[in-house]
């Protein structure tokens, strides 16, 4: 029997009528037709969430469901009601394809503030940001290819590196952790970059900034490395979250396209192998490092889970987290709580229209990722017919 396969405690938090209508919304993202047409569908008109009827639907649903309400209050009453069972919340403002300066500026406020948050509230342990959300991807992508700016750019540049870093600086101040995503690999190369300034400027006690590491690159686990040497040779803390990874259909559509080489592994087992091994690089470093294992994998968690007990790592340990997203791998979540490790689960919210990207791939994902929704299914029948 597999440590993550109690339903009792996966399911504690959800009534008999939220647990019935997961299983209806998991036998419809299982449907892969209908997943592939609803993506087109918004894609084509994003509108369509204002009609009568659409937005409530959506609401009740699939929102629900992945996501932790419209505003900020809203998803710290979710992450209060998770905290009751162990588990620790990630707000995530899950806004998408900004291009004006305001609205970089209204995130940055946005964040300031829920990093106020999380310092009052214990259910909160990390604040995320997406480097886009502070500038234009184009920027950012310009950057990484040492393009040459116009005036008008280099403003915006500075200004999007001045955001990045006043949320950086708050964090330090109030010793509240900040977690910057990973995005497209066009752009990564210059949110790495400021992201490795930002731990060797304000890690240099502890882990306050973390950055992401998406395993589907093929590259990834030599940087992981690069950047140990680096951090080792400059005494200072590395954070990082890893995952497998979130734009794979985009990156190969892109690099054929464009008629470079894949940036992403050849296969999953190539991933699965590389998500492995950073978790054992980090675990037998673990002096240097703080880890967010971000995963779905029933084999990786219980792989950190032993690597953590040969190299002595306590469960309480604040440098080491597990995480899986809101409204997907209870079983995951909820029994390594009940078991004590850290773990927090990365809680969207936003207005409806803002957030329908991040729907759509949370939908596409559980599609795309083999067995996921039938072990959803699965474990979830198995818990209504416990209840009965």
């Amino acid at each position: 029997m597999s440590l993550f396969d109690n339903t009792e405690f996966a399911f504690q938090a959800k009534s008999n009528k939220a647990l019935k209508q997961a299983h209806f919304l998991f036998k419809m993202i299982g449907n892969p037709a209908l997943t592939k047409l609803g993506g087109k569908v918004f894609n084509a008109c994003p509108s369509l969430v204002n009609f009568p009827l659409v937005k409530p639907t959506i609401k009740k649903t699939i929102y629900s469901q992945f996501v932790g309400g419209e505003t900020t209050s809203e998803a710290v009453k979710v992450a209060k009601e998770l905290y009751q069972y162990g588990v620790s919340s990630i707000l995530d403002y899950s806004v998408e394809g900004q291009t004006e300066e305001k609205d970089f500026d209204h995130v940055r406020d946005v964040m300031l503030d829920l990093v106020d948050l999380a310092k009052k509230n214990p259910s909160i342990p990390f604040v995320v940001f997406k480097p886009t959300a502070l500038g234009r991807i184009e920027l950012w992508e310009k950057i990484g290819n040492h393009s040459t700016l116009s005036e008008q750019e280099k403003s915006a540049w500075q200004n999007t590196q001045a955001r990045f870093e006043t949320i950086c600086k708050k964090g330090f101040d109030l010793d509240v952790n900040i977690m910057i995503d990973a995005e497209e690999t066009w752009m990564q190369d210059a949110a790495d970059d400021l992201c490795d300034q930002m731990m060797m400027k304000y890690n240099r006690k502890r882990v306050v900034i973390w950055n992401t590491l998406q395993m589907y690159r093929h590259d990834r686990l030599a940087y992981l490395k690069k950047m140990f040497e680096k951090a080792e040779n400059e005494n200072y803390f590395l954070g990082f979250k890893i995952v497998r990874g979130a734009y794979m259909e985009k990156e190969r559509a892109r690099a054929e396209a464009k008629s470079y080489p894949s940036p992403i592994q050849p296969n999953k087992a190539a991933s699965d192998h590389d998500y492995n091994e950073s978790l054992k690089f980090i675990a037998s470093n673990h002096q240097r490092f703080g880890l967010f294992a971000g995963s779905h994998n029933e084999e990786s968690c219980e792989l950190l889970i032993n690597l953590m007990k040969e190299n002595q790592i306590e469960p309480s340990n604040q440098n080491f987290w597990f995480g899986q997203l809101f409204g997907m791998s209870d079983n995951i979540s909820f029994n390594l709580a009940h078991l004590h490790y850290n773990i927090a689960k990365y809680l969207p919210y936003g207005p409806i229209k803002e957030v329908m990207p991040y729907l759509l791939r949370r939908a596409q994902e559980n599609t795309s990722v083999a067995g996921q929704t039938g072990r959803e299914l699965g474990l979830i029948e198995k818990e209504l017919k416990r209840r009965k």
